[in-house]
């Protein structure tokens, strides 16, 4: 097992005034990063700020325009992400690179197997593989086992083993916790703790601020593609982070203006799908939120979509404004009801469809002469949303699959704001998004569940499912948690807390 080498300089890594650009697009504009050993570095910014390009040219995937690279004060120029593999830097992306077929062992070595002749050294590939696994804290995992019969925090385990098989020096994580359960997470902090002790430099890539202030020592802050921050972890606050990330001053995360809660919009009472949720009842009201809370496969999403009409609905009933009965996705539609899925790449949006044709799928009445659909009617009824979001883009025809995984999201939430429905269901609403994008999305929730989007418009209503504790306590007005298909009772959010939450989403006691 190699070993990381000591370092003669304080930094393990440095990058001085990196520049890349793509045509006319400055993707980086003089970056300057440097880790130390033994550090755990954060960087941070919004989607787009040029984190992405810049790990690409530290791994040897984009050949940088201008710029220099040391590795242990030793000039670093990878020219492919394998010969930056050799050279000891590692990346773990948030989509995982694993072979699902192959067995823990033969993927810790893949590609880098050793051989005798024609022969592969099996028991080299074995030996090796547990002393990676062993350096991770992991010999539990079987080196004989399919990946794809692992979990995602174990995969993910694996991926690392595999960079520390080859003599790690600089591990990059990128977004690692984005598909972790609280445990998984804790685990991996305790794996990231280990791999600093043994003196190896870890990047950290996260929209997490809170897991930034608990598990980095230093951070980055990039923004349009240039340096626009670094400081202590401890010594900084989340405000002062995001003020560098958007470039101005974010006062209040979580905003919270005067609601007055309505009429009823939305109810559910016994409602049953075919697997999950095997009881939910809950009442929405116009000018508040009410958030989901619960862990993953809980059924909040089978819930959201059995309201929406998406999944069957076995027993129960869900009552839109008067109506009462079944629904499709179209009869919500018309009732006022639009839902943003937690799954924007393959439900939530069209793709390879414009963001003009995305906006105003739901309703296209009225977007040309007759009954005809144009181009032109697409792009002006689209235009007010793009800007009051704000979404950036080129023009209403750009393809939505070029955009930002943020400004993806707000094209998502755009639609419900086009189709004027009066309740929004949200799953997931801020998942994978930068900072600033999620500032906007909770700015709209609050504007939009006081009436304050348009002179005279009613108070919508929001129903909310998110993973992150903080997210939901900060913007809602009720919470309710979901635990093994059955929905507890909604609470004022003055009445809970995350402790409280936790134990309710993990079965250890009810919220009453």
């Amino acid at each position: 097992m190699t070993q990381p080498p000591a370092s003669n300089s304080t930094h393990r890594l440095r990058m001085e005034q990196v520049r890349k650009r793509f045509g006319a697009t400055i993707a980086l504009a003089g970056v300057d990063l440097a880790v130390n050993a033994g550090e755990v570095h954060a960087l941070i910014g919004e989607n787009g700020a040029g984190k992405s390009t810049l790990m690409k040219v530290l791994s040897g995937a984009l050949q940088p325009d201008d710029g220099r690279m040391w590795l242990d004060d030793q000039p670093y120029r990878p020219q492919s992400p394998a010969d930056g593999r050799a050279s000891g830097v590692a990346m773990v992306y948030q989509e995982l690179s694993l072979a699902q077929h192959l067995s823990v062992m033969e993927n810790i070595l893949l590609g880098m197997e050793p051989t005798a002749g024609p022969l592969v050294r099996w028991g080299e590939i074995r030996r090796t593989a547990a002393e990676a696994m062993q350096q991770v804290g992991h010999e539990d995992i079987p080196l004989d086992a399919p990946v794809a019969q692992l979990s995602t925090a174990e995969q993910q385990l694996v991926e690392i083993a595999r960079s520390m098989a080859v003599g790690c020096r600089v591990l990059v994580l990128d977004e690692p916790t984005s598909s972790l359960t609280r445990k998984d997470i804790e685990r991996l902090f305790t794996l990231i703790r280990r791999l600093k002790d043994q003196g190896h430099a870890i990047v950290y890539i996260s929209h997490f601020l809170e897991e930034v202030q608990e598990i980095s020592d230093t951070f980055t802050v990039l923004r349009d593609g240039e340096t626009v921050g670094r400081g202590v972890t401890d010594e900084s606050e989340v405000g002062q982070i995001i003020n560098m990330m958007v470039g101005r001053e974010v006062k209040d995360l979580y905003p919270r203006s005067d609601r007055q809660r309505g009429e009823s919009v939305l109810e559910i009472n016994n409602l049953a799908g075919r697997d999950r949720p095997s009881s939910a009842s809950l009442e929405l009201h116009r000018g508040e939120v009410v958030g989901i809370a619960g862990l993953v496969g809980a059924g909040r999403t089978e819930m959201m979509r059995a309201i929406f009409g998406l999944d069957p609905v076995l027993s129960g009933e869900v009552r839109v404004g008067t109506y009462r009965g079944g629904e499709s996705p179209r009869d919500s539609w018309l009732r006022g009801v639009g839902m943003v899925s937690e799954d924007r790449k393959y439900e939530g949006l069209a793709l390879g469809l414009s963001i003009a044709e995305n906006i105003t799928l739901p309703r296209l009445r009225g977007l040309g002469p007759w009954r005809f659909v144009t181009p032109g009617g697409q792009n002006r009824a689209s235009a007010p949303h793009i800007q009051h979001m704000p979404i950036k883009c080129t023009s209403p025809r750009q393809q939505v699959d070029n955009l930002s995984g943020g400004n993806q999201q707000k094209v998502a939430v755009a639609r419900l704001l086009h189709a004027d429905v009066d309740v929004l269901l949200l799953d997931e609403p801020t998942r994978g998004i930068d900072v600033g994008s999620k500032a906007q999305i909770y700015q709209l929730i609050d504007e939009l569940t006081c009436g304050a989007q348009t002179a005279g418009a009613k108070p919508k209503a929001v129903l909310m499912i998110s993973s992150y504790l903080p997210e939901l306590l900060g913007i809602c007005d009720r919470i309710a948690v979901m635990h093994r298909g059955r929905l507890g009772p909604c609470r004022p959010v003055e009445e809970v807390d995350e402790h409280s939450l936790m134990l309710a989403a993990t079965g250890v006691e009810e919220i009453s």
